[in-house]
């Protein structure tokens, strides 16, 4: 049992804004009291619930390939030693499956979604959630470039499509639904990629960028998953996907979905020398549109890795620097492109680029429909989001980091236009309540009763960045796991999944179409429950 007493309670969830009152803690859990136990005196404390990160890549085969491309960053990373509380672990750019546990808890962190997992390489996935300490987990299945499904969509099968899309979901034991550049991946198995909606898919007659996203939003409304279609529009990163971005968007009315990393779909332009934002249109028509949430995927000058499923986009970003690539298709599912990267600040995209996820982030109005996030590690490595935190608290801080930018990029961008200034409500809102909203996470983002006992207590600091870069106290399903910047227990978190509803038979028409195509039987393919540590199954509905 666990009280924390005098500190100044931010849980927008409940409408609680700045509210000195006691939270209590019995059982993993949130509860209306509790008779002895410890006790937190946080007094001149803020206290948040645990944070929500909705799109981080942390876990899998993509995340060993980029650490084996990048030694030089293992070098100059920092080491977490062994103690009798934790375990080895090396930071840096892609950090350790321990030090990711640990870097995030440490700043307050305790629940994040791996964003992008084929089934093919699920178990292994698994494998690394398992190993990543202290806080929960879930994640999103790739999903739109599976030849099955997007054969059964070019035969107007949807129904058999749906089946199939829920038998995946369970066999990756995945919480949700991911796509990444739909029919692009697949059409880069032959060198080509999608760039119009409304084209066909290279290898198909009737299958668009268009029907893939449109019919997996429906297909997932319709199986009630508690997260929406989790989208990486076709055309990032390129001068001009405003345009792509903005028609997505109208395929998907009628349907819920997620933008993730809205900044690197947000650019106009007619090539890298006339590019320009375009967070203004885009958070126009996303403010008159509610179906929509979005995190921004922020950029941060300096080192990063680009890790994404979106192979076509990995040449190109290739070709464009000269950088290390690799490049990796997975059978009949999607592929997997990493290349090193360094954001300058001297550099007129780069300048835009980060001027464009601070504007997302101001322009869109409500708070509960954007989040905060870098795309990890694409953007920038999410132990850098205290750094995103303090710009958007102060702006003065942050028209004074604008004016070092290029006299050309001044001309391309409105951030020093805005003078939103965030609130510490709408900090817990982006980083914690909000997520986990969209998520559906109903026990995660807030401190009522009944909710996990994730909280987190900042020392109250003018600096922001300062603040949400050390908290004081953070504690994990009731225990204190991180005092005063040290871990003091390595506990082990759950992992979240869904099972949609499916037609049994399903298997006998998947079968022989595993047994002409895969490499992997299809008996060994679904990840086996005993795979799941701490499994919770989360209703569909």
């Amino acid at each position: 049992m666990l009280r924390i007493t005098g500190g100044k309670v931010y849980d927008p969830a409940n409408n609680i804004n700045g509210v000195v009152r006691d939270i209590c803690i019995a059982d993993s859990r949130i509860v209306a009291g509790v008779e002895g136990g410890r006790s937190i005196d946080a007094t001149g404390m803020i206290v948040f619930p645990g944070g929500v990160d909705i799109h981080t890549h942390v876990a899998g085969a993509a995340l060993n390939f980029a650490r084996a491309m990048t030694p030089e960053n293992q070098r100059a990373a920092a080491k977490f030693t062994h103690t009798p509380e934790r375990r080895m672990g090396i930071g840096g750019p892609t950090p350790t499956t321990f030090a990711t546990g640990y870097l995030y808890a440490g700043m307050g962190y305790t629940t994040v979604v791996e964003a992008a997992v084929p089934v093919l390489s699920a178990k292994h996935t698994h494998e690394e959630l398992r190993d990543t300490p202290i806080v929960d987990k879930a994640s999103c299945l790739l999903m739109a470039n599976n030849e099955i499904v997007l054969d059964l969509l070019e035969a107007g099968d949807v129904e058999q499509a749906k089946h199939v899309v829920a038998w995946l979901v369970w066999a990756a034991k995945a919480y949700g639904v991911k796509a990444v550049n739909p029919g692009g991946v697949t059409a880069w198995k032959w060198g080509k990629d999608a760039k119009i909606m409304s084209e066909p898919v290279y290898g198909y007659n009737k299958v668009t960028p268009a029907k893939i996203v449109s019919s997996l939003a429906r297909i997932i409304d319709q199986l009630g998953l508690p997260h929406p279609l989790h989208l990486h529009c076709n055309n990032l990163g390129a001068p001009g996907n405003v345009a792509t971005t903005l028609e997505t968007m109208k395929v998907l009315e009628g349907n819920r979905a997620h933008m993730a990393h809205l900044q690197f779909h947000s650019y106009g332009g007619d090539d890298w020398h006339s590019m320009r934002s375009e967070a203004t249109q885009i958070a126009d028509y996303f403010n008159a549109h509610p179906n929509l949430t979005a995190d921004a995927g922020a950029v941060l000058f300096g080192n990063a890795v680009t890790i994404t499923a979106d192979g076509p986009w990995q040449h190109l970003l290739y070709q464009l620097t000269g950088r290390k690539w690799g490049n990796l298709d997975v059978e009949n599912e999607t592929g997997c492109g990493i290349v090193p990267y360094t954001y300058k600040g001297s550099n007129l995209v780069n300048a835009v680029q980060w001027a464009v996820g601070l504007e997302l982030l101001l322009l869109i109005k409500d708070p509960w429909r954007i989040f905060l996030t870098t795309d990890h590690p694409n953007g920038a490595c999410f132990w850098r989001y205290p750094e995103i935190i303090h710009l958007l608290m102060n702006a003065d801080a942050r028209n004074e980091r604008v004016r070092k930018l290029p006299e050309k990029a001044l001309k391309r961008i409105v951030l020093a236009d805005l003078d939103r200034q965030y609130t510490l409500s709408e900090i817990a809102i982006i980083t914690s309540a909000g997520p986990a909203r969209a998520l559906g996470l109903k026990q995660k983002g807030h401190l009522g009763v009944g909710a996990d006992a994730d909280v987190t207590i900042y020392n109250e600091n003018p600096d922001g960045e300062l603040m949400f870069r050390y908290p004081r106290y953070v504690i994990k399903a009731g225990e204190v796991v991180v005092e005063e910047g040290d871990i003091r227990a390595g506990h082990d978190g759950r992992e979240f999944v869904v099972k949609p509803a499916f037609d049994e038979k399903i298997e006998e028409f998947l079968r022989p179409v595993f047994q002409q195509y895969y490499t992997m039987s299809f008996d060994n393919y679904p990840v086996e429950l005993e795979r799941i540590h701490r499994l919770e199954i989360a209703a569909c509905h």
